[in-house]
């Protein structure tokens, strides 16, 4: 299973046999039920995942309402950047969707391995820039798309969440009620 992070990591740069065994003997995996909150409000993120298999979703705790920002699913990083890289407190949760598999790092065993393999500082830092383009791409969208085209272009992009999500979680995702979400559904059904 960990051949998947390592295949990961191979795609942005060729790994040697010696910097892949690196990563194979650091890696930690550890499952998750359905349910485990990863990180909470308020706590300093000590930890950055990596999916295996499942799905993670963040969301902020508004007036007492739930409102969801991501889904991290099948070779997508788990990170609370602010959190984990300026040492300050989460504001908001993480939590598995489903029985959940991860790879769990801590800048620890990060440091320890770049200080041997300077170039995977140099594919940590690709795979951020990934993210935060990613993260870009999904504000730019709240900005500049209707939720109808906000919810089509989930459902081509990444069709499994509507197999694991519930819908009010996937509504809150798009910045709608469910009600509004089960028009939009209905429009676009009509339409093809």
């Amino acid at each position: 299973m960990h051949n998947k992070l390592i295949k990961y990591f191979s795609e942005i740069m060729i790994l040697s046999d010696e910097e892949s065994e690196a990563i194979a003997e650091t890696m930690n995996i550890q499952q998750f039920k359905k349910g485990t909150i990863l990180l909470k409000e308020g706590q300093i993120s000590t930890e950055a995942y990596f999916v295996l298999e499942g799905c993670v979703r963040q969301y902020f705790l508004v007036d007492g309402e739930e409102k969801t920002n991501n889904f991290f699913t099948e070779e997508q990083w788990v990170i609370s950047l602010n959190s984990f890289s300026k040492n300050s407190p989460s504001t908001h949760y993480m939590a598995c969707c489903i029985d959940t598999v991860l790879v769990v790092g801590n800048r620890e065993k990060e440091e320890d391995l770049y200080k041997r393999f300077p170039k995977l500082e140099t594919i940590s830092r690709k795979v951020m820039e990934k993210i935060f383009a990613e993260q870009q791409e999904i504000m730019a969208s709240y900005t500049t798309d209707s939720p109808e085209q906000r919810y089509i272009k989930l459902l081509k992009s990444r069709p499994d969440l509507f197999q694991i999500i519930p819908q009010y979680q996937i509504a809150s995702y798009l910045g709608i009620k469910p009600e509004s979400l089960s028009r939009i559904k209905k429009r676009v059904t009509l339409k093809k």
